[in-house]
């Protein structure tokens, strides 16, 4: 997978906050509301995906190298993504995201 270096800054599409460029890295995702946008397809700063939607955050994970790591799925076309969160991210979105799924049953009777 070939990785395209484009830093650059943005303004969310979901909740408007200026996303300045990083230091280290580059931005994938909005660092108040976590959102992105489906802009790359086969690898990152590709800019070859041709849905052009949001990606909702939906899930963490953790990676002992790499720390916290987003799960990003398309609202259009239901694509799963994942990017590193970065030093400036909201961090009560990422312990809102990190809390595990209850699922429950219908108990029959």
């Amino acid at each position: 997978m070939k990785f395209i270096v484009i830093n650059e800054g943005f303004v969310c599409q979901k909740c408007g906050e200026n996303n300045p460029p990083l230091k280290k890295t580059c931005r994938n995702h909005c660092r108040k509301c976590l959102y992105s946008f489906h802009v790359d397809e086969n690898s990152p700063g590709d800019r070859e995906s041709l849905c052009k939607n949001l990606m909702e955050p939906v899930s963490m994970d953790f990676n002992g190298k790499k720390g916290w790591i987003i799960f990003h799925k398309c609202t259009k076309c239901g694509k799963i993504i994942k990017n590193k969160s970065a030093e400036d991210d909201n961090f009560e979105e990422i312990v809102q995201l990190s809390k595990p799924v209850t699922i429950r049953r219908k108990q029959t009777p």
